[in-house]
């Protein structure tokens, strides 16, 4: 199992973005230290880890650096294939997984960040309904 020293999540506490790969490897029990990002800063450790994007999350796993949250989560699952399985073994259940989770980065992130990019409800350029939550902007 890996150690705390041997494994480094670079991220922001209330980050959507890091609490992704925190959940995988918490659900996988692998040790790590969380290396907190200050808002607004970007460390010399992240721009380094990460010079295309420059965000968070970046993983740090012994020499290697694995970015973006879903890939980080992938990179988990496959490394430390004790114990149960982040994504379902079956092929429709895992696209599934995945279609969910491109859509939460997609309309609900995007939200939570104060930046919508599109309205729930909005199907072909129509809206429907605004009552009840559809239709508001998320």
């Amino acid at each position: 199992m890996a150690s705390a020293r041997d494994v480094k999540l670079i991220g922001r506490w209330a980050s959507p973005y890091s609490m992704r790969p925190r959940v995988a490897l918490n659900i996988k029990s692998v040790g790590y230290k969380f290396l907190q990002e200050k808002a607004g800063e970007k460390s010399g450790l992240l721009l380094k880890s990460n010079p295309v994007y420059k965000k968070i999350p970046v993983l740090i796993h012994s020499d290697n650096i694995v970015c973006e949250s879903r890939i980080i989560v992938q990179y988990i699952d496959q490394v430390w294939t004790s114990g149960r399985t982040i994504l379902p073994e079956d092929p429709y259940e895992r696209a599934t997984a995945r279609f969910w989770a491109a859509y939460i980065d997609d309309k609900w992130f995007p939200w939570l960040s104060g930046r919508p990019k599109a309205r729930v409800g909005e199907v072909g350029g129509e809206v429907r309904g605004r009552r009840g939550g559809e239709g508001s902007d998320v």
